[in-house]
């Protein structure tokens, strides 16, 4: 089973702690929505990624298994 970065854009406000952590991963384009830029949670990133899940100040980012 794959894990896969997902954010509930519902509550996302776009204030990029993310895109500082893990820019690979997370991105804002220029009216400030964040996009996925890989949604694939690899070895070589996880951690990264898990620690964005932590920093989310909105709690909007998670890690599921597809």
């Amino acid at each position: 089973m794959a894990k896969k970065v997902h954010v509930d854009f519902e509550i996302c406000e776009s204030n990029a702690v993310c895109m500082g952590i893990i820019p690979e991963v997370f991105d804002l384009d220029d009216q400030d929505y964040l996009h996925i830029l890989q949604e694939d949670v690899t070895p070589e990133n996880e951690a990264l990624i898990r620690e964005a899940v932590r920093q989310c100040p909105r709690q909007a980012i998670s890690i599921v298994d597809e």
